[in-house]
């Protein structure tokens, strides 16, 4: 009898038990269920280019854990897939493929370079996936494509920025030296298409390999058209190499550098050589030259420091491309429920987005959402920057 007695205690207790855990809130439950968010990311992490995808790939972490320490997206943690394209476009294509059809990512960052994001391009236009590359060419976002953005500053207003400081200079004859991919390309089409305007001339336009390492006929022929500066076109190593042979062969006129090697590492492999260059580059490398009154000082001033307690090395503005692409993914998953379609829509109606590379600013018609305030023009000094006013 007491057996029976305490048999039937037990059931109630555990009927009590069974019922009390239906009768919690749903929302409690699910908040622990909730899938993650995968995001893709795709940077040149090793080859002649880590220097822009390794920050690239640290700042996406970064971002990531922010996100995450602050509870995620409506409850879903965000979890980074990343791959190394090495800076190749076809080990690029097949990364993105591999993100897209088997780790089944919501969006993807990257890649780092123009032609590799060039050649991904047309995977995510196919599976209709939210991407932001982190690399500068004019062709990535023109014409626009509806899922296709970028964080990167723009190779036109790049070349406005060094037209503009040239035009103050009383400048008028220049010669350029332009990488041959395209990344040279796109930004060679604006040093052409915008000299005029600004009243220069292209006296003479010479072209350098990706992997040249000595390009003195090239700077030798433009020398004989006798310009007053000298524009070179490209991403590291090569306009290290030219900054050298510029000052083997004795050359004093001013050389003027792209966006494309505003970073520590520009200044590593050119040496004394880096002396005296002038080049457009995002605010971060002169964060602390800003006046308090700038609203990027303090995004700046916190992601630095963030980055240098995490992986204790210096920042770069290009990791700053995959910092800026994350949080922007944040505010576009707000409410989407994962769906890409709404991604898309958030990303291309952000408004007032104060990023590292810029304040962001994006339309159905404007996929870099930068403007000409996302620059400033620095001078190498003592192998440091100093601001240009």
């Amino acid at each position: 009898m007491m057996r029976t007695k305490k048999i039937r205690l037990l059931f109630t207790a555990l009927t009590l038990l069974i019922a009390a855990t239906f009768l919690i809130p749903s929302s409690v439950l699910s908040e622990t269920e909730k899938p993650s968010y995968k995001i893709g990311g795709l940077f040149s992490i090793t080859g002649p280019t880590s220097f822009l995808g390794d920050p690239e790939k640290k700042s996406m972490e970064l971002a990531v854990e922010q996100i995450n320490k602050a509870g995620g997206i409506n409850g879903h943690m965000l979890e980074a897939v990343i791959y190394d394209d090495e800076g190749d476009p076809s080990k690029a294509v097949n990364a993105a493929s591999k993100l897209i059809e088997s780790d089944k990512v919501i969006a993807i960052v990257g890649p780092s370079l123009t032609p590799t994001t060039l050649a991904v391009m047309p995977m995510v236009q196919k599976a209709q996936i939210p991407f932001i590359s982190c690399a500068a060419g004019n062709k990535i976002v023109q014409p626009v494509d509806p899922w296709v953005f970028k964080t990167a500053q723009s190779d036109i207003l790049a070349v406005a920025a060094i037209y503009a400081h040239l035009k103050s200079q009383n400048f008028k004859k220049i010669g350029l030296l332009t990488v041959a991919n395209a990344f040279g390309e796109s930004g060679k089409e604006q040093l052409v298409n915008q000299a005029a305007p600004f009243g220069l001339t292209v006296v003479k336009a010479e072209t350098f390999g990706d992997k040249d390492t000595d390009m003195t006929a090239q700077i030798t022929k433009i020398r004989q058209d006798n310009p007053d500066a000298i524009v070179c076109w490209g991403t590291n190593p090569g306009p290290a190499v030219v900054a050298k042979n510029i000052q083997q062969l004795g050359i004093t006129i001013p050389l003027y550098q792209s966006h494309g090697v505003a970073s520590p590492k520009f200044i590593e492999l050119a040496g004394t050589a880096a002396e005296g260059i002038i080049l457009p580059t995002g605010k971060i490398l002169v964060t602390s030259l800003l006046p308090d009154t700038d609203p990027q000082k303090k995004v700046l001033m916190d992601y630095t420091a963030a980055y240098d307690a995490m992986f204790k090395t210096p920042v770069s503005g290009f990791g700053g491309y995959s910092y800026d692409a994350i949080q922007i993914l944040a505010k576009a998953l707000n409410g989407s429920d994962g769906d890409k379609e709404k991604i898309r829509q958030g990303i291309e109606n952000l408004k007032g987005h104060v990023g590292i590379s810029g304040i962001f600013n994006f339309s159905p018609t404007e996929h870099n959402g930068l403007g000409s305030d996302a620059f400033v023009m620095v001078k190498i000094k003592n192998g440091k920057w100093e601001l240009i006013e």
